[in-house]
């Protein structure tokens, strides 16, 4: 890597009061400002099942499609679900009609129209917990193995960051490369690695013995986008972590999984996306 004091502007001292620039540059720079709240209006389109998914194949958009997926190979049929893509790329997030599902402006965000009057549910974590609870699958019922799972699952949520917003959006994302940014996330990333491989090295699942929401919490991002969107996984060095990646492949090859992990992404080799899913045949027709 060049020398920082050659990969950032030269002489930068942050200013007493922090004010907005007109740009910043790189991947969303131009979609950033320090405001929530719509900004246009769009109503969001509502299809013919109960749950209506609003998201797009992120990392975080995986976790939710998974888990239907999921749902629905176990038997739950009132997990028909509509997925519509919301393209963060164009904005999307920032329709009226999202807004008022998730405030936040963030994909993922799920609608239940089972319930008579509508219950909106935002985050992926909250998301896959009200599932979870709905259809009394995925999250064990006995107390130590439940813990286990909230203690994994907020580990992510709390991680995620460090590995999308820190790592990937410094080494992929940023318009300039700054060494002193990547090192210090891919430092905080191979520990994050560390933790997952020593902790699977004794049990088969992050909960013990049983698949659960943490799993397909986990997956996506650990080392899911390190392989993905964000290319990172020869640069920190995943496959020296042997356990973390025999858990990863199992998780890889339950056939739900490789369904939920395509739905609502835009780009891919031929018969890896799936922008929009309406029906199991959807699916059913790309996956033959």
């Amino acid at each position: 890597m060049n020398n920082p004091q050659e990969n950032q502007p030269a002489g930068y001292v942050p200013p007493k009061v922090w004010v907005q620039k007109n740009t910043y540059g790189g991947a969303f720079g131009s979609s950033n400002r320090p405001v929530s709240g719509a900004r246009f209006e769009r109503a969001l389109p509502i299809g013919e099942h109960p749950l209506q998914l609003y998201s797009q194949g992120t990392p975080n958009g995986q976790k939710v499609t998974i888990m239907l997926e999921e749902l629905l190979a176990a038997g739950h049929a009132g997990a028909e679900y509509d997925a519509w893509l919301i393209d963060i790329f164009k904005g999307d997030q920032f329709g009226s009609g999202f807004t008022a599902v998730n405030p936040n402006s963030k994909i993922p965000a799920l609608v239940d129209r089972s319930t008579g009057t509508a219950i909106n549910v935002f985050e992926s974590g909250s998301i896959l917990v009200y599932l979870a609870e709905k259809f009394g699958a995925f999250l064990p019922t006995e107390h130590r193995a439940r813990t286990e799972t909230f203690n994994w699952l907020m580990w992510q949520m709390g991680t995620a960051p460090f590995v999308g917003g820190g790592l990937g959006h410094f080494y992929a994302y940023a318009p300039i490369k700054i060494e002193y940014a990547i090192d210090r996330y891919a430092m905080e990333v191979k520990r994050q690695l560390h933790v997952l491989d020593t902790h699977l090295a004794h049990h088969e699942f992050l909960a013990g013995d049983q698949y659960t929401i943490a799993d397909m919490a986990v997956w996506p991002w650990q080392p899911g986008s390190l392989y993905g969107v964000y290319n990172t996984h020869e640069f920190v060095g995943v496959e020296e972590y042997t356990h973390l990646l025999r858990w990863y492949r199992a998780i890889a090859a339950r056939p739900a999984v490789a369904r939920g992990r395509i739905v609502n992404r835009t780009s891919g080799a031929p018969g890896e996306f799936l922008p929009e899913r309406h029906h199991a045949s959807d699916l059913d027709a790309l996956l033959r």
